[in-house]
């Protein structure tokens, strides 16, 4: 037996998380049995998806849930062998056993950063793969807008759009944001939503109107595109995080989808595995030729994952939000 940590939920929250919604908890962990790996967390993935689960699909008083990068300490199956770089769904642990399921084995390329395995080429990277050029049917040429384009889903969202020459619009929360936007990603234009009228901006950065409005925001956002939406126009919807935390803002603009025959879709990640390859091929190309840039805030500690998941919803992550556990 070993002790380790875990990040586990004590309270609901009501709003915006708190850190005494959390606890670090110290946990015994066994050996791993017949058929079974033991995996030490090396990295953590903080999401805004994770908000939401929070109010009930997260147990109390129990691991948080999520997915990682880890390294298999112990193996008594033959799937894995000690020393083995793996994928998993094992939440917020430092260290668990598990029979193999939601673990998957992974061969990073020696060229890229361990780390963009966790973003550009992990499950917001297929996400935004799938979401744009499937759900949204991206053609390439068209007018895109993207809402938190500066983080991990949008950011990729935004450059792969630039790569299909689409003229490109991005929003994001601050000057700095917005700079990255223009000056690394390469966009068309950015609108810093704290500093600008939304809807007026959005409106003179798409004279032509938006094709595809990929939608990571909901409530001002979405009543801010739906104008600006072209006959045909595709509304792939990858989050609501104006929403998350309760309340949100109105939107009184959905008539707009009924006589422009928008298309409005929801999606997660799983909904891609048929384009995992294709993405995999092409989004490793993309990065080992700097076509797509990226940002990550990494917290450093296994006890600052609570930070991080509050951190996102005052926007101080600039692009991935990652828990660095160990080396």
């Amino acid at each position: 037996m070993t002790t380790a940590r875990q990040i586990q939920l004590v309270t609901r929250p009501v709003g915006v998380p708190v850190p005494t919604d959390f606890a670090v908890v110290d946990v015994e962990v066994r050996d791993a049995g017949e058929g079974e790996i033991q995996v030490a967390n090396v990295l953590m993935s903080v999401d805004p998806y994770m908000r939401p689960r929070l109010d009930a699909d997260q147990p109390l008083d129990a691991p948080m849930l999520g997915g990682g990068l880890g390294r298999v300490t112990q193996s008594n199956n033959a799937k894995f062998r000690e020393g083995d770089l793996v994928r998993h769904s094992g939440g917020m642990q430092e260290l668990f056993v598990s029979d193999g399921r939601g673990v998957a084995v992974l061969k990073p390329d020696p060229d890229l950063p361990l780390s963009v395995y966790m973003h550009a080429l992990g499950g917001t990277g297929i996400t935004a793969y799938g979401g744009l050029l499937e759900t949204g049917a991206l053609k390439d040429g068209e007018q895109v807008f993207v809402s938190t384009a500066a983080g991990a889903v949008g950011s990729v969202v935004a450059q792969i759009a630039k790569l299909k020459g689409c003229y490109v619009v991005g929003s994001t929360g601050s000057a700095e944001k917005k700079a990255w936007l223009l000056d690394e990603a390469g966009l068309d234009a950015a609108i810093d939503y704290h500093a600008e009228n939304l809807a007026e901006a959005l409106k003179a950065a798409t004279p032509k109107g938006v094709d595809v409005y990929f939608e990571n925001v909901g409530g001002a956002h979405l009543d801010a595109a739906l104008p600006r939406m072209n006959v045909r126009g595709r509304i792939p919807v990858c989050g609501m995080i104006s929403t998350y935390n309760g309340g949100g803002e109105g939107v009184r603009n959905l008539f707009n989808l009924i006589y422009g025959r928008v298309r409005m879709e929801g999606f997660v990640a799983s909904d891609f595995p048929h384009l995992n390859a294709q993405f995999i091929e092409d989004m490793t190309a993309w990065l080992k030729a700097g076509k797509i840039k990226y940002q990550e805030t990494v917290l450093d500690g296994f006890e600052r994952a609570p930070e991080g998941l509050i951190g996102l919803f005052s926007g101080k992550n600039s692009g991935k939000m990652l828990i660095r556990v160990a080396d």
